[in-house]
C-alpha cells in the first residue's frame, strides 16, 4: 500500500492548487473590468456560490439582534419588578403609619412616635433602638407599642434615644389577663429549636377556668410597668397543665417584632388604664 494514500487522493491534492490558482486569476481579472460588470458578477456570486454564506450571515445577524432584544426586555422586567417591590413596601409602610397616626391621635401626647433601628449584630436580634429618649420624656421600663399591640419595653433610656427589647428576649415578662378580666397570669417567651419557632406562653391560668381559642389577652396593669389594656396576643391552644392547679396557653402575638418599624413609646404620664385607646385596634 502506498505510504501516503492512494492515487485518487494524490490527484485531488494536485488539483487543489490548480483550483486556487484559477480563483486568484479570476479575482485579479475583475479588477480591470468596468464597474457595472463587477456589480453583475458580484450579484451572480451572491445568488449562486455565496448564497449559503450570505444566508448564514443573515441568520447570525438576526440571532444577535434577537439576543440584544431579549437582554433589553430582561433589563426592563428587572426594573419593573424592583419598582413593584418598592411600591408594595411603600404601601405597607403607609398603611402602618396611617394606623399608627390614628392610634396616636386617640391616645394623645403621652404616646411618642418613634422609628425602630435594628443593630443587626449576632446576639442582639431581640434588641433595638428607638429614636426618642430622656429628652423626650422616655424613661426606663416604658412600654413600646405598635398599632395592634405590645412590641416590647425600654431597657435603657438615653438622652436622645433608647434601647428596647421585644418579646423574643429571654428576659421579657409581662403581667397579663384575659380581656374579660376573669383570669390573670404571666406572659413570657418560650424558646424553640430556632429563633423562628419562639412563641409566647401565658402561665398561671386557674385549672378550672375555661379559655377558648382566640380569646384576647391584654396587659393587666399589675406590677406598675405596663398600664392595663394593651393587647399582647390571642389564645392559641393549651400548652400544658400543671396537675390540678393551673394551666398554660400558647399565644399568637399581637405584633411580630420583625414587622415593627414604626412604634409609639409610652411616657410615664400615660395613666394606669389604656383599654379605650385599643378598643378599635385589637389584633385581628
Amino acid at each position: 500500500m502506498p505510504p501516503y494514500g492512494n492515487d485518487s487522493d494524490r490527484g485531488v491534492g494536485r488539483r487543489d492548487p490548480l483550483i486556487a490558482g484559477v480563483f486568484l486569476i479570476l479575482a485579479f481579472s475583475t479588477l480591470f473590468l468596468s464597474a457595472p460588470t463587477q456589480q453583475t458578477i458580484s450579484r451572480a456570486l451572491q445568488l449562486t456560490a455565496l448564497a449559503p454564506f450570505v444566508s448564514v450571515q443573515r441568520r447570525l445577524e438576526l440571532a444577535r439582534l434577537r439576543g440584544e432584544q431579549v437582554d433589553s426586555i430582561l433589563v426592563r422586567i428587572d426594573s419593573l419588578s424592583s419598582m413593584l417591590s418598592t411600591h408594595s413596601a411603600l404601601i405597607d409602610e403607609n398603611r402602618t403609619l396611617r394606623t399608627l397616626l390614628g392610634l396616636a391621635q386617640r391616645a394623645g401626647p403621652s404616646y411618642l412616635p418613634a422609628t425602630v433601628l435594628r443593630p443587626g449584630t449576632p446576639g442582639s436580634e431581640s434588641m433595638f433602638i428607638v429614636d426618642v429618649g430622656r429628652d423626650d420624656g422616655v424613661s426606663d421600663g416604658a412600654p413600646i407599642v405598635a398599632p395592634y399591640g405590645l412590641v416590647g419595653v425600654v431597657r435603657e433610656a438615653r438622652p436622645r434615644n433608647a434601647v428596647g427589647m421585644d418579646w423574643t428576649n429571654p428576659d421579657f415578662r409581662v403581667s397579663a389577663m384575659l380581656e374579660n378580666g376573669t383570669a390573670y397570669g404571666i406572659v413570657e417567651r418560650r424558646a424553640g429549636r430556632f429563633r423562628e419557632e419562639d412563641r409566647l406562653i401565658l402561665h398561671g391560668i386557674p385549672f378550672n377556668e375555661s379559655v377558648r381559642d382566640g380569646t384576647l389577652v391584654v396587659t393587666s396593669g399589675s406590677g406598675g410597668v405596663f398600664p392595663r389594656g394593651i393587647p399582647v396576643g390571642r389564645i392559641d391552644g393549651l400548652a400544658e397543665s400543671l396537675s390540678e392547679w393551673s394551666k398554660s396557653y400558647w399565644l399568637t402575638p399581637a405584633v411580630e417584632p420583625s414587622s415593627a418599624t414604626h412604634v409609639l413609646v409610652l411616657r410615664a404620664d400615660v395613666g394606669d388604664d389604656v383599654t379605650e385607646v385599643w378598643a378599635r385596634d385589637s389584633i385581628p
